[in-house]
Parts: C-alpha cells; sequence; structure tokens
C-alpha cells in the first residue's frame, strides 16, 4: 500500500472515530451551537428594532435587520463550534489516546486530519441548522445566484477549514478541556468586535480599523455580499487572505506541536 493511500485510509478512520464520539456526547457541540442561535433570537426579538433603526436610517425593521445579522451570526456559528475541536483534540491529548496510537503502525498525520475533516462537518452542519433557524424567523436571500450561493458555501467551508486548524493548535498546547474552551474562547468574541451586530462606521474611530481588518469583518462583509448584493469591495480577497493564512500558520503550528509532543 502506497504512502498516499495509506494516509487517507487511516485518516478516514480517525475521521470516524471523531464522528462517533460527536455522535454519543452530543451535549458539547449542542451547548456551542445555542449560542449563536440565542444570539440570533435576542438581538432579532428584543433588539431588533433598536438595532434596525440605526441601520435603515431611523426607521425600524426588523426584516432588514435579519438580513443584515445571519451572515455574521453563520459565521460565528463556525467560531462555536470549532471549540469543541479543540476540547476533543486535549482530551486526547491528556487521556493516553494518542500515545497509544503512536506505538501502532497508522499514519502519523491520521489522527490530527480525522479531527480537521471532522470539525469542518460538525461546522457546517451547525450552520446549516443556524440557517434553518434564520429563515424560520424571515431570513430570504431573493437575489443571489446559483454561483452567488456557491461562492458563500465555499467560503463558509473555507472559514470553518481555517478556524478548525488553529483550534488544534489550542488544544494541543492545553493541558485539560477547561484550557482549551478558555483559550478557543477569541473564536467567539471576535465576532462581537466585528460587523457582525452593528457596521463598522459606528464604531468608534479608534477601533474601526481593528474591526474592520480583523479576519471576521471581511468574510462577513463578503457572505453579505454574495447572499443579500451588497457591495464586496476588496472584502473578498481579504477574507480569503485570511483564510489561507489561518489556515497554513494553524497546520504549521498544529503539526510541530504534535510531532514534538512527547505524550
Amino acid at each position: 500500500m502506497s504512502s498516499l493511500s495509506l494516509a487517507v485510509r487511516d485518516s478516514t478512520t480517525m475521521l470516524r472515530r471523531n464522528l462517533l464520539h460527536a455522535r454519543r456526547y452530543p451535549s458539547l457541540t449542542l451547548n456551542l451551537l445555542l449560542t449563536p442561535i440565542m444570539l440570533l433570537l435576542l438581538f432579532v426579538y428584543i433588539f431588533g428594532d433598536t438595532m434596525s433603526a440605526g441601520i435603515t436610517g431611523g426607521t425600524p425593521d426588523r426584516d432588514a435587520y435579519i438580513a443584515y445579522l445571519v451572515p455574521g451570526l453563520l459565521l460565528m456559528t463556525i467560531g462555536s463550534t470549532v471549540i469543541g475541536t479543540a476540547v476533543s483534540v486535549s482530551n486526547d491529548m491528556s487521556e493516553g489516546i494518542i500515545a497509544r496510537f503512536r506505538t501502532m503502525a497508522i499514519h502519523r498525520g491520521s489522527v490530527i486530519v480525522g479531527h480537521v475533516i471532522g470539525s469542518v462537518l460538525q461546522s457546517i452542519a451547525s450552520v446549516v441548522l443556524v440557517a434553518l433557524v434564520a429563515i424560520a424567523i424571515g431570513f430570504r436571500s431573493t437575489n443571489a445566484t446559483p454561483l452567488e450561493w456557491l461562492a458563500a458555501f465555499g467560503l463558509l467551508v473555507l472559514f470553518a477549514l481555517s478556524l478548525t486548524w488553529i483550534a488544534v493548535g489550542m488544544g494541543l498546547i492545553s493541558p485539560t478541556a477547561e484550557a482549551a474552551s478558555n483559550n478557543a474562547m477569541p473564536l467567539i468574541l471576535l465576532p462581537l468586535l466585528s460587523s457582525a451586530f452593528t457596521p463598522t462606521q459606528s464604531m468608534p474611530g479608534w477601533f474601526r480599523p481593528i474591526a474592520e481588518y480583523q479576519p471576521f469583518t471581511p468574510a462577513i462583509e463578503t457572505l453579505r455580499g454574495l447572499l443579500l448584493g451588497t457591495e464586496i469591495g476588496n472584502n473578498g480577497w481579504l477574507a480569503i487572505a485570511w483564510c489561507i493564512a489561518l489556515t497554513v500558520l494553524g497546520y504549521f503550528w498544529s503539526t510541530s506541536k504534535f510531532n514534538s509532543d512527547p505524550k
């Protein structure tokens, strides 16, 4: 069997293992998934009229705010879901199963690859669930073409991949599952400091560049442009650049830490 075939076979086995864990212990994924759903309902039904007035120029329009809010919540869902990946990786490292895997004739990188692919699949499933809730409460994307829908899906997958690699690195450096959860909290906090809930133009001048050029804002604005027909500008290239940079950083960080860890 070739090295590539061995890697694919073992990575598939590890993927199946991680998906079985997620199915048997769904509480962590559900708890993380509830955060964006609760924020969606909170901002639409409690703050919707007030927040929409600031976007539409003074006239409350809850439907307009739902359309504005949903792209940011979809990306925030990915950030929430991958925290579970950091916790899962940390558990594997601390419970001794990795030491056992290293004594077996399996491809070394398949353990991490299984976590990454499983996390991306869970992230996309979570995004679909949040999107269904959003549609149920009034979100519509009537102007998007099939090509734009495909591009939006591709952006979500790429963003999920980039954050997953970062989450794997966070899990590898965390001594406990609790530490992994705390280390990965910026993946939920960053969307709160982006254009997910309010335009960056309404933010203080000193803070605006931070909000505009962090990873979430370009991706959110690109997703809005694809689904709602708003201006994308340079945000598309910035979003792709951030995704590639985070994926490369997370990959080398994770593989370096995993290969050097004596456990």
